[in-house]
């Protein structure tokens, strides 16, 4: 069985990861079959309802073996969320020590089910329906000249990705001090046309700065115990 690695301060909560599902656009569909593996970008939907997990929904090209070919293993979504370069001249603790390295924040879920695929134009009609009105404010499905769809529709193929177990890793600076913490979320919004950095700075602004904060008064508490301890 695949697994990521995942340093317990680098773990996702629940919420976290539900949320980070429910803001999917675009995402990774890896699969095994017989003759080898496949990997397609595709846009979906989650459908939290549908199974203990939630469902992903998307669509394939019917040439795609991905729905036709029988899987050996679990299929594979890899979600990704805000992900950026990080300085270390955006932490003051390199003109304290020195002792930092360039890095790289991320947000990433591994989402693995069982794939059903749906060759049924109503079902992918639907869900085509359904993924241009989260991306579009003005345009819908029905706009478009009916025999022109169908022709659309006949080329795809529905993909219903029901969820059985689910991986995440927010590996976004909660380790750090939350001065080096502030300094990266500084850094990361100095350029505002920068929208990969801005959305990383939101998150750690969010998540990764309270999260250190807790772990300084951790550290903290649990030295001041060691120095009464010696002092007894």
């Amino acid at each position: 069985m695949v697994r990521m690695y995942v340093a317990q301060h680098f773990s996702m909560t629940p919420d976290q990861i539900r949320s980070m599902l429910a803001a999917v656009g675009a995402a990774d569909l890896v699969t095994m079959h017989e003759s080898g593996m496949v990997a397609t970008y595709l846009p979906f939907l989650f459908d939290p309802d549908n199974g203990e997990h939630g469902s992903l929904l998307t669509h394939v090209a019917r040439n795609n073996r991905q729905w036709s070919q029988p899987t050996t293993e679990e299929s594979l979504v890899i979600v990704h969320g805000p992900d950026h370069y990080v300085s270390p001249e955006w932490l003051p603790s390199l003109a304290e020590h020195g002792q930092v390295v360039p890095t790289w924040n991320y947000l990433t879920v591994h989402a693995y089910g069982q794939l059903i695929p749906h060759d049924d134009a109503a079902w992918t009609e639907d869900l085509v329906s359904k993924l241009t009105a989260r991306h579009e404010s003005r345009y819908a499905v029905d706009q478009i000249p009916v025999e022109y769809l169908r022709r659309q529709l006949r080329a795809i193929v529905g993909i219903e990705i029901q969820l059985t177990r689910i991986e995440s890793k927010a590996k976004m600076s909660q380790n750090k001090m939350p001065a080096d913490v502030e300094g990266i979320i500084d850094g990361l919004q100095a350029d505002p046309a920068d929208t990969a950095g801005t959305a990383t700075a939101n998150w750690m602004a969010q998540h990764s700065l309270p999260a250190a904060k807790r772990r300084a008064d951790l550290l903290r508490d649990i030295s001041i115990r060691h120095a009464t301890k010696s002092a007894e």
